[in-house]
């Protein structure tokens, strides 16, 4: 994975920033893990999604009252994601590293995802090789959405900003039902190298898929039949799927967050430390919005988390002070967006641009100049 390297020997802005961030905790006498209030959070949402599942099952209602609930329950499956399971995966959620585990184990899989092949593809290449086009596999889904210049155009994407909102309504199906089965088989995370799957995790993957295959298809077939099970299958993951992308993709592809290219067997080199480059290739947005915050588990402080992913979300909101005066002190972007509908629109804005020809795109800033 050393395709791209950093010039780190020029850190001061990281040195810096992570000593008074070291100095709020210290001073403050608090952990960077989670508290009381990611306890409380976690109650809430897992028991939320518990009672939802079963009350689809054995509480009598109106068809149009068990879609809406399907629907919310697929909001609360992403909220897990982004609050519980995301923390618990990056080492945040306790000081403890086995409950880290389990927990990060029960919510992902839970979902009828694969821990072990996220905490790669997140935890180490995405956070490592952000916007790296070529080894960031968050940014890696040609030719079916074009996400930054550098990626092949095709006609179809002319029209991109149309069917982007359908696409990401079904990435969490093709997160279980492909993209899992396509680091299993090929033992490839995009460009790199997965990890070597011992037996245990072996039979983890395979534990994982014939539970969600359980309770997610052939029990709620059963109860529902064929039809009854498809639109509440697609209604749950379609507003899983749909919240997960959106607050992923406001993250990273949004105006004024950059990006880089690695050609295929060839390695770069930056100038730029990867402090810098995290801070560059990221965007907050809704920053004031409680409820937001809560929902998205702290994920909307994204800059944050990217130079910390070993604090737990319900400090980033305290932090953000600190990076961003830190920002301003080194003359370096902030990138956020006020509301996450500004944040929104200015994804919706780039995929646009980005759907245009190359060619096209070269004629228009040819004729501004």
């Amino acid at each position: 994975m050393s395709k791209l390297t950093f010039n780190n020997s020029n850190n001061q802005f990281f040195i810096s920033l992570k000593s008074e961030v070291d100095q709020y905790f210290k001073s403050n006498k608090i952990s960077k893990t989670g508290d009381y209030r990611l306890y409380i959070k976690t109650i809430v949402l897992i028991s939320s999604a518990i009672s939802i599942y079963f009350s689809l099952f054995f509480v009598s209602m109106p068809i149009y009252v068990s879609i809406l609930l399907a629907i919310l329950l697929g909001f609360i499956f992403a909220c897990i994601g982004f609050s519980v399971m995301h923390d618990a995966n990056h080492g945040s959620y306790s000081n403890n590293s086995k409950l880290n585990d389990i927990l990060g184990l029960i919510a992902s899989n839970g979902l009828g995802a694969n821990s072990f092949f996220w905490k790669q593809k997140h935890n180490i290449i995405h956070h490592t090789y952000t916007n790296v086009d070529g080894i960031d596999d968050d940014i890696a889904k040609s030719p079916i959405i074009r996400q930054c210049e550098s990626q092949t155009w095709v006609p179809m994407h002319k029209i991109q900003h149309l069917y982007l909102t359908p696409i990401y309504s079904l990435s969490s199906i093709f997160w279980i039902f492909v993209m899992d089965f396509t680091k299993y088989f090929k033992r490839k995370i995009y460009t790199t190298d997965a990890w070597e799957m011992n037996t245990k995790e072996h039979i983890i993957f395979w534990v994982t898929k014939l539970y969600y295959l359980t309770v997610f298809i052939i029990i709620p077939i059963i109860a529902f039949g064929w039809l009854g099970w498809l639109i509440g299958f697609f209604a749950v993951n379609m507003a899983m799927g749909l919240t997960l992308s959106f607050v992923f993709q406001l993250a990273h592809v949004v105006e004024n967050t950059e990006f880089e290219h690695i050609p295929l067997d060839t390695t770069k080199h930056l100038e730029t430390a990867w402090a810098e480059h995290q801070i560059k290739t990221t965007a907050n947005f809704a920053m004031n919005n409680k409820m937001i915050s809560w929902f998205v588990g702290g994920l909307n402080f994204q800059i944050e988390h990217h130079l910390f992913p070993k604090i737990s979300h319900v400090h980033y909101p305290a932090i953000s002070k600190i990076v961003k005066q830190k920002c301003e002190e080194f003359n370096l972007p902030y990138n956020y967006y006020p509301t996450m509908f500004e944040a929104l629109a200015s994804h919706f804005r780039v995929m646009y641009q980005l759907g245009k020809s190359p060619v096209e795109t070269k004629e228009n800033l040819q004729m501004a100049a």
